[in-house]
């Protein structure tokens, strides 16, 4: 989950159905800022409110990830390798924490990693299901449901963003080209560091 719109009610509708939610939030200092990082403590405390004893929240250390793909791959897929991190650290923990699969914020063609092509190609391997509970909604349907259970108004706070994230951002990505980068970028090491260092959060 990060701080923008949509993930958060994901989220909150994933828990309306009866699902327990264990938030993990990819903090992308020194990328993003501290700013971003309270955005989602608070996002994550709103949606305990309505579920107290549903909601955890879990922090990986996903600048680890970025410096990596900064350094070794093509600039342009910085967003589809960052979301193919996201997606296979969440698959590592599936298994290493017994969870059934992985709920993202997707709706289709918003941003460069969610057009139907890339979210094909960042998914590929990946072994637990992934639940995109939006993917059929529009901007104004998901702002909607943000505004009635009071996240809307937190993921619109002004924050820096992610300075990692390139001019032009490929949204058409070549499977083959795609693997490449990632593995320029050995990915294993800095999995196995990510992981190592997921942390807790205290949602009070």
């Amino acid at each position: 989950m990060s701080g923008g719109i949509d993930s958060p009610v994901a989220t909150y509708l994933m828990l309306k159905a009866g699902a327990g939610i264990m938030i993990l939030n990819m903090d992308t200092r020194p990328f993003g800022g501290e700013d971003e990082v309270e955005k989602v403590t608070g996002l994550a405390s709103r949606l305990k409110e309505f579920f107290p004893d549903r909601v955890r929240l879990f922090r990986a250390p996903h600048g680890i990830f970025l410096s990596s793909f900064r350094d070794h791959s093509n600039r342009r897929y910085m967003c589809i390798l960052c979301k193919k991190a996201m997606l296979d650290l969440a698959d590592l923990l599936c298994d290493r924490w017994d969870l059934d699969g992985i709920v993202t914020g997707d709706s289709m063609g918003q941003v460069a990693s969610q057009t139907l092509h890339n979210m094909a190609a960042v998914s590929a391997g990946v072994r637990h299901p992934i639940i995109r509970p939006l993917i059929g909604l529009d901007k104004l349907d998901i702002e909607r449901i943000g505004k009635e259970i009071g996240t809307f108004d937190i993921s619109i706070r002004r924050t820096n963003g992610c300075n990692a994230a390139p001019r032009f951002p490929i949204t058409k990505a070549d499977n083959i080209f795609l693997q490449r980068e990632w593995t320029k970028a050995s990915p294993h090491a800095s999995m196995e560091q990510v992981a190592a260092n997921v942390v807790e959060l205290d949602l009070r």
